[in-house]
């Protein structure tokens, strides 16, 4: 479990780079300190690209089962980053087979919170 968690991590931060940000901080990582958490939420990597500062955050199927997903999404991405009002992105990496239980949730939320938020689509596992 721990192994996928870890490749899942290893995606989001290459699909950070992909989209031009640069990795902060990261879990399982040999050279960058782990994520603080925010609030009483624990995040898989953080990523800034200029001003503007990412979050990535993988989801389990467990995760979607929980009530209180929707809550901690929206508490995610109504942060603003710390010396400006720069509004963070959130990059929610969620396995193909479970894409289109993360887009249900997702459509529970505010349209101005859905906008602050991106799905990554990682390798499914069987």
């Amino acid at each position: 479990m721990i192994y996928h968690h870890r490749e899942n991590v290893d995606e989001i931060v290459s699909h950070f780079w992909r989209n031009g940000y640069l990795t902060i901080s990261r879990r399982f990582g040999k050279y960058l300190p782990e994520p603080d958490k925010i609030g009483r939420y624990e995040v898989d990597a953080v990523a800034r690209y200029k001003k503007k500062i990412a979050i990535g955050l993988i989801i389990t199927k467990e995760d979607l089962n929980d009530k209180k997903l929707p809550e901690k999404l929206k508490f995610l991405t109504m942060r603003n980053s710390r010396y400006s009002a720069n509004e963070i992105k959130l990059f929610v990496g969620v396995s193909s087979t479970e894409l289109f239980e993360a887009k249900t949730v997702l459509m529970q939320l505010d349209p101005i919170i859905r906008k602050q938020i991106k799905l990554v689509q990682l390798p499914g596992r069987n």
